[in-house]
């Protein structure tokens, strides 16, 4: 029987694109049901609310910069670093002298009515030992030397063997016939030091492979006034384990142009390198407890330990300083932000971040509330920018925040935090961001006897100290933490 209003198949269709669009969530819908309960920050506000809040730091930001820069704190990061290069020298892992940093370093942060603590690790213990290295022909000339960390010793009475000088692994691969029973010298130009450190860290096992007795590496820098450069090496598991150290960049040109002559050249090398059992050690852990969130946490960061060469005033005693230095300029103006500033000076991370790797393992479970991680570990120099690596949302954040670096002129945000002690922290996806300075003279110094105080300029650590802190205190206050 018809109805009206149409045929039935028709009022059947209608009834059906009702139901179905009763039913329908729209893209944006789903996008937002999606995204609730996750935490993001835009469930809560928008981007730009959060920069007018950001804004609103400036009169802090600029008290903090005062002090550390005009201040009754100028140049007290430089003061500070100054005493404890002098008193404690330099910090090798394993060794007495980083027991006594660290001991320093605790009273310190005491003294400064600071909440301080010790967290314990296991760490790796290399000692150098006698060595050196004489060319004896084509004549007789010292050869500075480094022996590389976890480097093993030569025989007592040393080695004495003939040179092969090559510029390259490719190099070393195509004259593989050459090497057996040779000291391998690498004559490797300096491109950069993430490229270049290839050769020392992987040099030894690569020249092992092909019947080498040891190797004599030119040292990673871009410039040298005759001073050789250590730093750690990895052998290759299954590969036999043969001395490796560097010389200076020029004893390296020396012995590649006699090569290219024709000249046969011999060199004794005597190390007295060896591996002890691990040691024990500890992270330095220093705090302003948060008044609101005290269980959420920015860090900052430095490492204690250095080679045993020089002072490690630059690396990274500047970076332990001004991490520090933050702390005690807030402190300092009475602040206290809603989150934990926590300042770790890291044990043993020129072995390979061994502590920072073991204090991620015993934290990583609380990573959610890691809000900001930050590290200095590319020297003190002149602060030109801030490095960070986040979520967009996280960025455009950071880039409101460091406006108000407007007084100091470092008002550059730049992608791609870096530093090998928050390196797992980022990998977890916590946002981390570490100092960009004019580091174009950082690696004349790195891992070497140049490595003092003198390098060290107290208006470039002031600068430094008031990035690190404004950075520090205005992300731990912040109503809310980075999206991630």
């Amino acid at each position: 029987m018809a109805q009206e209003g149409g045929p039935p198949f028709l009022l059947s269709l209608v009834m059906l694109l009702l139901v179905l669009s009763s039913l329908c969530v729209c893209p944006g819908s789903m996008r937002s049901m999606a995204t609730a309960g996750t935490g993001s920050i835009h469930t809560a506000r928008e981007v730009s609310k959060i920069a007018a809040e950001v804004a609103g730091y400036a009169d802090v930001a600029k008290r903090i910069i005062d002090l550390a820069v005009f201040g009754a704190a100028q140049n007290r990061s430089h003061s500070r670093l100054a005493d404890f290069t002098d008193t404690i020298g330099n910090r090798v892992s394993g060794s007495h002298d980083l027991e006594m940093a660290i001991k320093y370093m605790y009273n310190a942060f005491a003294q400064d009515g600071l909440d301080v603590h010790l967290e314990p690790v296991k760490i790796p213990h290399w000692v150098r030992g006698k060595e050196s290295a004489e060319m004896i022909a084509p004549r007789a000339k010292h050869l500075a030397i480094l022996g590389l960390g976890s480097s093993v010793g030569t025989p007592p009475e040393g080695i004495k063997a003939e040179v092969l000088v090559v510029q390259s692994f490719d190099e070393l691969k195509q004259r593989a016939s050459e090497a057996m029973g040779r000291i391998v010298v690498f004559n490797q130009p300096f491109v950069s030091y993430g490229e270049t450190v290839a050769y020392r860290a992987y040099g030894a096992s690569e020249a092992a492979k092909v019947g080498a007795v040891a190797t004599l590496i030119r040292s990673i820098t871009p410039f040298s006034i005759n001073s050789p450069h250590t730093g750690w090496q990895d052998y290759q598991e299954g590969v036999k384990c043969i001395p490796s150290a560097c010389i200076t960049v020029e004893d390296a040109e020396l012995m590649w142009r006699m090569a290219q002559r024709g000249q046969s050249i011999v060199v004794r090398l005597s190390m007295g390198a060896k591996t002890l059992p691990d040691a024990d050690s500890f992270n330095t852990v220093a705090e302003i407890t948060g008044w609101q969130h005290p269980e959420q946490v920015v860090l900052l960061s430095g490492h204690l330990d250095s080679w045993d060469v020089g002072q490690g005033a630059m690396d990274d005693g500047g970076g332990a300083m001004i991490s520090w230095e933050a702390l005690s300029l807030i402190k300092d103006l009475g602040l206290r932000p809603r989150r934990t500033l926590r300042t770790v000076l890291w044990t043993a991370e020129e072995p390979g971040g061994v502590g920072a790797q073991q204090y991620y393992d015993l934290h990583k479970v609380n990573r959610s509330n890691f809000d900001l991680v930050m590290e200095s570990d590319m020297g003190t120099f002149t602060p030109v920018a801030l490095q960070f690596t986040g979520s967009v949302a996280a960025q455009k954040i950071m880039a409101e925040v460091v406006k108000l670096l407007a007084p100091i002129n470092t008002t550059k945000l730049e992608t791609h935090g870096e530093g090998t002690d928050i390196s797992p922290w980022m990998t977890a996806g916590v946002p981390g961001a570490s100092l960009h300075v004019e580091d174009s003279r950082y690696f004349w110094f790195h891992h070497s006897e140049g490595d003092t105080m003198t390098v060290q300029d107290p208006q470039d650590m002031n600068l430094c100290s008031a990035l690190w802190a404004v950075v520090a205190y205005v992300v731990a206050d912040l109503q809310d933490m980075l999206p991630r």
